[in-house]
């Protein structure tokens, strides 16, 4: 196993007195490094988390591609929020849903991207923090009420977050608060917060626009992928999506 400054884990080779192997406990340890055989304390790269006592990141988590909602799911999560009263809430998932973006950029939105003198945009853009890309998205008639319902409340100028920190009120609020705020939505309405996350927001109107048109491009658009490929990997689409899109048009 490679290590930090070209260091070579090497285990079984016989040295007396170099630490204890840690594939078989009745052999001895050493690395070999750039200028010849290093000690190496039980055989294991102080690198790995492991050495340390900490578990891997992804202990207990299941990873790979959060799930999308599904229409009934997005209306059950918009009456919880409704009836609990959480008007910023409201507002940042319908956002969230119709924007498509990435958490990073949801949570910088600021009022002047959002507004156009006393009313909501219809549409606007964003320039995307991980591609550096603009892309552009629709805010239709359910998501401007409730925009236009939090910034009133809000007040604020157009140079000022439109969900701001409430630890920081200069600042936005975080990607962090975002994700726990996914979790709690989604666990009110009896889905499993392990299967969602922030991207399951970003990924349902694409998703079902995909599943309404098949029309992969745009989707690339929408998403502001760089390469279909990307759009193809993210949405998930398989040999399946593809029959069923064949068999559906008849000539």
């Amino acid at each position: 196993m490679m290590v930090a400054s070209g260091m070579l884990d090497v285990s079984c080779n016989g040295r007396k007195g170099v630490g204890k192997c840690h594939l078989d406990p009745g052999h001895d340890c050493f690395s070999w490094g750039r200028f010849g055989p290093e000690e190496n304390t039980m055989g294991i790269s102080q690198y790995d988390p492991a050495a340390a006592g900490r578990p891997a990141w992804n202990a207990g988590k299941q990873v790979g591609a959060k799930r999308a909602l599904k229409i009934k799911q997005i209306w059950s999560i918009r009456f919880y929020l409704d009836r609990e009263g959480r008007m910023r809430d409201r507002a940042l998932f319908d956002l969230a849903i119709d924007s498509k973006l990435r958490g990073c950029d949801l949570v910088k939105i600021k009022i002047g991207t959002l507004v156009a003198g006393p009313t909501i945009r219809e549409r606007s853009m964003v320039v995307q923090q991980k591609t550096g890309r603009p892309v552009q998205f629709e805010i239709t008639t359910d998501a401007r009420g409730s925009l236009l319902a939090w910034l009133e409340r809000r007040g604020g100028s157009t140079d000022d977050y439109a969900f701001p920190s409430r630890v920081d009120p200069a600042g936005h609020l975080s990607t962090r608060q975002y994700a726990r705020l996914v979790d709690e939505w989604v666990t009110a309405i009896d889905l499993r917060p392990e299967e969602y996350g922030t991207h399951s927001l970003r990924r349902t109107k694409a998703s079902i626009i995909y599943k309404a048109t098949g029309n992969l491009r745009a989707i690339q658009i929408l998403l502001g992928h760089s390469k279909i490929e990307n759009t193809v990997r993210y949405l998930g689409v398989d040999v399946d999506d593809a029959l069923s899109l064949s068999e559906a048009t008849e000539i």
